[in-house]
């Protein structure tokens, strides 16, 4: 039994062709890489948006809050915009360490 003139072509080419699908399958854009990478990107994302869906439930809870207490509507207008009622007196204190680290960051201290 002979091997014929078209064996070692035949051969050749079909390890070139099998090198090809392989090359396909690891490396092209729809390949394993490709995927695994894609599924990485998914985790991280779900993530952000977990950390931004308890953000958006407690904003939801604060807006819900104002506009079914007034206390606390007034509890954030004296926090955030230092409203008093009238005949208060409000006194601020501030701590004299912390109050210059403050303008230190702002570049306004008064030497």
């Amino acid at each position: 039994m002979t091997k014929s003139k078209w064996f070692k072509p035949i051969v050749f080419a079909l390890g070139m062709l099998l090198l090809l699908l392989q090359y396909e399958l690891w490396f092209s854009p729809g390949g394993l890489f490709s995927i695994l990478h894609l599924k990485q990107d998914i985790a991280q994302q779900r993530e952000v948006n977990a950390k931004l869906k308890a953000r958006n439930e407690a904003i939801i809870a604060q807006i819900q809050s104002l506009k079914n207490n007034n206390e606390a509507v007034e509890g954030q207008a004296r926090e955030e915009l230092g409203m008093i009622k009238p005949g208060e007196h409000f006194y601020q204190v501030i701590n004299n360490k912390k109050h210059k680290e403050k303008n230190n960051e702002r570049g306004t201290t008064k030497k």
